[in-house]
């Protein structure tokens, strides 16, 4: 890896918002590849991040730093990117399920998908299964993710599953399932495709319900 994608991997883990613009202009500057900056650099840096914090030796707040630090350097590299006519891995729709206005988990995974080179529409929170499925039909999706933080708005991701599946798209489109309260036992019981329980675990799911695994 050349110095300069090394430094702007370090500069995400580490969280230096204020350095990785002008470390990434300088990549873009010395014609590095850009999907080498995103693979070599933004994508290991945050999934250095989500092993970490599954390991306990970093915490939400770092996670939070590091994340905005890769949406900045994101922010330069997309328009090129669009110049040069890249296509996203997949699209992913996401959103918080009816009765719940908790939304820093799912901005989180949103951030982290997005890094990972996935094209991500966030829907917001206190969405209802009709609404979910109206913007499934009309954006055609790869995968949903739906997030609940509550025990009380855990049902409402099945309805959601029962609403994609009377509407015949459950089996065009993959559906993973994350919060707090949730587990794999519980994601299996509604029929999802998956349970992350944390943003870096997210990423992985979204990966291989891509590739199909």
């Amino acid at each position: 890896m050349s110095a300069t994608l090394e430094q702007i991997k370090q500069a995400v883990i580490d969280g230096k918002h204020k350095e990785i613009e002008g470390l990434v202009q300088t990549a873009v500057d010395q014609k590095i590849d850009l999907n080498r900056i995103i693979n070599d650099a933004l994508i290991e840096a945050m999934d250095d991040i989500g092993k970490k914090f599954g390991c306990g030796e970093v915490f939400v707040p770092e996670m939070l730093v590091s994340a905005l630090t890769m949406k900045k350097a994101l922010a330069i590299i997309k328009p090129l990117l669009k110049a040069e006519d890249s296509k996203a891995k997949a699209t992913v729709l996401m959103g918080t399920v009816k009765g719940d206005l908790h939304d820093i988990g799912k901005n989180l995974v949103c951030i982290m998908l997005e890094g990972a080179g996935f094209e991500v529409v966030d829907l917001g929170v206190d969405l209802n299964a009709e609404k979910l499925v109206e913007k499934v039909m009309e954006i055609k999706p790869d995968i949903v993710g739906l997030s609940a933080l509550l025990t009380t708005t855990m049902p409402e991701m099945q309805k959601v599953i029962s609403a994609m599946r009377e509407k015949g798209l459950r089996s065009k489109v993959k559906v993973m399932v994350g919060g707090a309260p949730l587990d794999a036992k519980f994601a299996e019981k509604i029929g999802a495709d998956g349970y992350g329980k944390d943003a870096g675990e997210a990423v992985q799911l979204a990966r291989r319900l891509v590739a199909g695994d």
